[in-house]
This record gives C-alpha cells, sequence and structure tokens, in this order.
C-alpha cells in the first residue's frame, strides 16, 4: 500500500487542524511513517477496539473513521499529547481518548486491542507484563495486534534508533524511558502464545526505512 494518505487519511489528519504547529507536523510525519493502512485492515469491522499507547491518537482516529461501527477508545500515560487529541476526537463520534496510567489496561472484553511503537520504551519484562494483561483483556474471537519495530536488517534498525533518540533525549516528543528494548518479534510471539493466543506475523517494512513487523495473537472463539 502506498504511504501516502487516503481519503480517510486525510480526514483523520484534517481532524488536527486547530492543533499548534508542531503537533500538526508530528502527526503528519506520524503518518508518512507508519503503515496505519495496513493496520486498520486488521482490525474487525465493528465492535469495541482499544489502542494503549495512542499518543495524539492519529491511529485512533483512523481506525473509527475507516470502521464507523467500531467503538474506538485510545489511553496514553501523556497527558499533553491526550489533551491535543481530544480536540479531534470531539469530531469523531465513534471515538474517545483518555489518559490512563503506565502498564494499565482499561477492562474489556474488547474485540481488539493494538500496541503501536509502544513497547520499546518499556523493559523487557514489562513488555510481557503489559501484552499478557492486554491479552486477558481481549474478548473470544478478538486479537491482539502488536505493531513493533524487528530487529532486522541491522541498517533500518540503526535508522531507526537514530531517529527514537533524537525524538525521546533530544526533542522530548515522545515521553517514557530513554533505554529502548527491541525485542525480537519471535520472542513476542512466544509471550502471545503463552497468553494463549494463535499467533501470525507479517513484516510491514518493504519499501520503508524502518523495520516495521506486525504480529496478531487471536483468541479462540467460544
Amino acid at each position: 500500500m502506498t504511504r501516502a494518505p487516503d481519503a480517510l487519511g486525510r480526514r483523520a489528519l484534517a481532524l488536527y487542524r486547530d492543533a499548534p504547529w508542531q503537533e500538526r507536523a508530528h502527526v503528519h510525519v506520524r503518518w508518512w511513517s507508519a503503515p496505519f493502512r495496513r493496520l486498520a485492515t486488521l482490525l474487525p469491522d465493528d465492535g469495541p477496539v482499544l489502542e494503549i499507547g495512542c499518543g495524539h491518537g492519529l491511529f485512533s482516529a483512523y481506525a473509527a473513521l475507516a470502521g464507523p461501527g467500531r467503538r474506538v477508545v485510545g489511553v496514553d500515560i501523556d497527558a499533553d499529547k491526550v489533551a491535543v487529541g481530544a480536540g479531534a476526537a470531539a469530531r469523531v463520534p465513534n471515538l474517545e481518548l483518555t489518559v490512563a496510567p503506565d502498564g494499565a489496561v482499561p477492562a474489556g472484553p474488547w474485540a481488539a486491542v493494538v500496541v503501536v511503537d509502544v513497547l520499546y520504551l518499556l523493559p523487557a519484562d514489562a513488555q510481557r507484563r503489559l501484552l499478557l494483561a492486554a491479552a486477558e483483556q481481549v474478548a473470544p474471537g478478538g486479537r491482539l495486534v502488536v505493531k513493533e519495530m524487528g530487529t532486522s536488517p541491522r541498517w533500518k534498525v540503526a535508522w531507526n534508533r537514530w531517529q527514537e533518540t533524537l525524538s525521546v533525549r533530544v526533542l522530548r516528543i515522545t515521553e517514557g524511558s530513554t533505554t529502548f528494548t527491541f525485542v525480537p518479534p519471535d520472542v513476542v510471539a512466544g509471550w502471545l502464545r503463552d497468553a494463549g493466543l494463535a499467533v501470525t506475523a507479517t513484516r510491514l517494512d518493504a519499501g520503508r526505512v524502518h523495520p516495521h513487523h506486525v504480529l496478531v495473537g487471536e483468541r479462540e472463539r467460544a
């Protein structure tokens, strides 16, 4: 899929038209760097969807616009980002953004739980705890979608580490630990299987400079 925003992507970005220019620039860069269109296709067409670590809420907004039958809830520890995103969310009836304590997973059951580029800011043991807690809230027949950076090829990993260092340690755009922990996707897949989910893994980095990788863990229907 092309990286350019589709019609719904343009609508999602336009939701931030009243935000400060720095925040508008950030969400635009976020769109171009992340495979949001592909991720949205991995979500059910309807039902409650939770995004953990939603930031400004751009992916949550896109998912809500792309699936009017979804009720999308985005949570994040960064109150400033959520405040900016609240202005966007107010324009989308099936979207809600809220502040949540670090590591907290709102109670489900959720048709889908999504975690996009968040885990690397946590130590490996905290990543595992968060995913296991998220898996517990996935409804029968639901899924846990985890988009993170893979650990190969090395040049993409190096590029991503440089960008994250700039964002977290220098520009302070992203709130969280200044130590990055990128866990190999096969290890994360093992955690999801430990939680009773059937896992599929897909690389999403073709034509991109970041080593995007997505894991989808599905809960068996009751």
